[in-house]
């Protein structure tokens, strides 16, 4: 037994010293920011543009404080709670000359004169008033409360209520029959008395109905809810959303062990991917003649068109045309209150039409479809049904703006609605994001990732195109805020190795930018935070895939690596500013230190690459997504001396997918794996996300079958570490208990799960990511270095 006992201690000592490689520790920097500083967010302007508004937490207070920076002062300070109370909120509603601003605080709305900085404040009940803005000719203040819509009338104070929604059915009068009839008319016929209280009762309704005036007609919901209720800028048409919540019998549910209460707590959550999806439908009602009805969508074209993935499926390619249901947006109103345009997306998310809207009839013309086989989206597009993109008039009230990837990039369109010409005001192979028009309405605003996918920059584009002008220059990302008067940038800017900072800098290209915070710890600094190898490797099919390349400074010949795969799959980290995977950031650093060459892939699906790169995993993830990574490890061998036979791969959500399908399915091309909060089988996963990648398990069970881990088990030969959070509202913790059963079933040996009750998706304490990161670290020595 002897010789075990040293090599047991000789392993233990191994261990040890590789740890103490590295100045840094895996508690130390699993504190987050704790650990790196509290960095500002979520920047905003006073109405005067003299000061911003942000959060930050220096003083690591259970959560972030309102900060303000007064410009030209020496530095920013706390806003006291006296103070935070009594500043109106950053967003609401202004009128056209931008001299008054309408806003939402308590519940109540108020009015604020931006000259004086008096507010007035409009109504004081328990029902909550929101959705304010400036009615016709800006003579009234329209909001809604409790489900209607309510008119202020700004010289006399006078509340009109303009809707008049109802719960449950309109009660229809009981029809008589054939016989009732005659009788009944038979009756007043013979008697005078009768007929004449018949009349009398007749008359006194009239007088009721003239003696109130104006009351709003009733409109019955028929079990539906109300909202989205705005009135045309003309005054004359109401329109509304109606929504019918799914019947599905199955919610699924999370038990919560490590409760409050001592039991154990049941958690309702989302249903899966296919179950029935609620209804979204809008409608117009003119007050003027009581007219009601519903926006058509039977006329969108291509409305019966069949998905050409029903050709896998010969009972659905041979069925008769159906209709496909849609999402609709709008009206949206051109400023004069002429025109309006609807958008509409398909359930399946492969259309999205843009439409000239008819309010006589609800009727549709045509005037952009984006139709795509896999899903429609992109930056200003939005990703799924549920959104309707970015989009907007001009001034002119004849041309609307909106972001299209019809040429495989999203990018800046106008389009004119009467003579349907479209005109691109951005073009080339990158992305456009953040769209907005200028104050004066001469030109637009936008971030872009023009020339370096790794990075984005602020620029400003003439109102009619032409060459944009880039604002900001410094290598990184830039979050831009504008002043109100537009001369100033409240700029949140970081790079690879430096956490987000507040910056000032004037609106003009290459102007000096200011920093107002430093929330680096004097721990975080004393390290020497690498900046990342930003490079590419050749795909198999001779795709340059983007990388962050982490290496030792002396790497070891034949040495051990490790690939790290991003979560969420349309998600962007192979790029030069902070990430939002900093604690993976640190890790790596952690990793180099003890020897690793650690790659950083942004593989196909990623964001910040464009249509084609989105969608390359329709119905099949773990496609051309996985084989990237896989690539990627290849790339290791051939150009960094890493040993074939040590390479690792881990990541969390997404990520912790790909690493379960590389292990199951690429089973000798990694030497150990750690899956964390992974997706073990899409037919379980949520409705929106996934719908859009593999249709759904009933129309197009080959896709899940194709990509889902659990079918793919039997062929894991590589040591496993799975962990998972217990009370996980988006990937259910069942996820991974099934496919341990799984494991189980097939004698699987070499595999193991670290369990966190009290941990949701994103894990919350420091000691649960200490313990998940020791043990992937532990993995990685264990099986990457023998």
């Amino acid at each position: 037994m002897r010789p075990i006992y040293i090599v047991v201690l000789l392993l233990a000592l191994s261990f040890s010293a590789a740890t103490a490689q590295s100045s840094l520790s895996i508690p130390q920097i699993m504190q987050g920011q704790d650990f790196t500083g509290y960095w500002p967010s979520s920047p905003w302007w006073s109405e005067d543009g003299k000061t911003i508004y942000f959060d930050w937490n220096p003083d690591k207070n259970p959560s972030d404080s309102l900060y303000k920076y007064v410009v030209g002062s020496n530095g920013p300070v706390k806003v006291t709670p006296k103070e935070r109370r009594a500043l109106p909120p950053r967003r609401g509603t202004y009128n056209e000359a931008m001299t008054k601003k309408l806003y939402e605080k308590g519940g109540d709305v108020f009015v604020l004169d931006l000259k004086s900085g008096a507010a007035t404040q409009i109504t004081n009940t328990i029902e909550r008033e929101s959705d304010a803005y400036f009615g016709p000719d800006e003579k009234t203040i329209q909001f809604t409360s409790d489900n209607n819509l309510l008119s202020w009338d700004i010289s006399s104070g006078v509340i009109t209520q303009l809707t008049n929604f109802k719960e449950g059915s309109a009660k229809k009068p009981k029809k008589l029959s054939e016989q009732d009839e005659w009788l009944k008319n038979d009756q007043l016929g013979l008697s005078k008395i009768v007929k004449q209280r018949h009349e009398e009762d007749e008359l006194e309704k009239e007088i009721r109905k003239a003696d109130q005036p104006g009351r709003p007609m009733e409109i019955y919901l028929e079990g539906k809810s109300v909202s989205g209720i705005q009135m045309s800028p003309d005054g004359k048409i109401i329109s509304y959303v109606l929504f019918k919540s799914a019947d599905n019998t199955h919610n699924t549910m999370v038990p919560e062990f490590v409760a409050e209460s001592g039991y154990t707590e049941a958690i309702n959550t989302r249903t899966k991917v296919g179950s029935d999806l609620s209804k979204r439908e809008v409608w117009m009602f003119t007050p003027a003649t009581g007219k009601v009805m519903q926006v058509k969508t039977n006329d969108l074209p291509g409305i019966k068109d069949k998905p050409d993935f029903y050709a896998d499926y010969p009972k659905l390619d041979t069925m008769k045309a159906f209709e496909r249901e849609v999402f609709s947006f709008g009206p949206f109103w051109s400023d004069d209150g002429s025109k309006a345009i609807m958008v509409y997306r398909s359930v399946d998310n492969k259309d999205r039409w843009i439409t000239l809207l008819n309010p006589e009839d609800g009727s549709n013309t045509l005037l952009d479809r984006q139709r795509d086989e896999a899903w429609v989206g992109g930056p200003g597009v939005g990703w799924s049904m549920y959104s309707p993109g970015d989009i907007g008039w001009l001034p002119d009230n004849k041309r609307i703006w909106f972001q299209s990837e019809e040429t495989g990039f999203s990018h800046l369109y106008l389009l004119d609605v009467e003579s349907k010409s479209k005109k691109a005001l951005t073009a080339g192979k990158h992305e456009v994001y953040d769209v907005s028009l200028s104050k004066d309405k001469k030109s637009w605003y936008f971030s872009s990732n023009e020339g370096d996918f790794g990075q984005r920059h602020f620029y400003k584009l003439p109102l009619e195109g032409g060459k944009a002008l880039k604002i900001t220059s410094q290598v990184g990302s830039n979050d831009v805020t504008l002043s109100p008067d537009e001369k100033n940038l409240a700029m949140l800017y970081s790079t690879a190795n430096k956490p987000w900072e507040l910056f000032l800098m004037p609106n003009k290209p290459g102007a000096t930018m200011k920093k107002i915070t430093s929330s680096t710890t004097p721990e975080f600094e004393a390290y020497n935070w690498r900046t990342p190898e930003f490079t590419t490797f050749t795909a198999r099919d001779g795709t340059e895939v983007p990388a962050r390349l982490y290496k030792p400074a002396n790497p070891t010949p034949n040495g051990a690596a490790v690939v790290f795969v991003h979560g969420a799959g349309y998600l962007q980290n192979a790029h030069k500013w902070w990430s939002s995977y900093y604690r993976e950031y640190m890790f790596h650093n952690f990793l180099v230190d003890n020897g690793y060459t650690v790659l950083d892939i942004d593989y196909r699906a990623s964001a910040g690459y464009g249509r084609d790169w989105r969608t390359a995993i329709y119905r099949f993830m773990g496609g051309w997504d996985l084989s990237d990574n896989v690539d990627g490890a290849k790339f290791l061998v051939e150009k960094h001396s890493v040993g074939k036979d040590k390479i690792g791969v881990y990541g969390g959500s997404y990520g912790g997918f790909i690493t379960l399908m590389a292990l199951f399915t690429e089973p000798d091309v990694f030497a150990a794996g750690a899956g964390l909060r992974s997706v073990t089988d899409w037919a379980h996963y949520n409705h929106g996300y996934t719908s859009n990648i593999l249709n759904t398990p009933v129309l197009d069970s080959i896709a899940y079958r194709k990509s889902s881990p659990i079918y793919y088990a039997e062929n894991l030969k590589k040591p496993l570490l799975i962990a998972h959070g217990m009370v996980d509202t988006n990937v259910h913790f069942q996820d991974v208990v099934r496919l341990s059963q799984r494991l189980i079933e097939l004698g699987k040996k070499d595999w193991e799960m670290a369990l966190y009750p009290v941990e949701n998706h994103g894990f919350v304490e420091a000691s649960s990511w200490a313990d998940e990161y020791r043990r992937i670290f532990e993995l990685f020595e264990k099986n990457l270095k023998k």
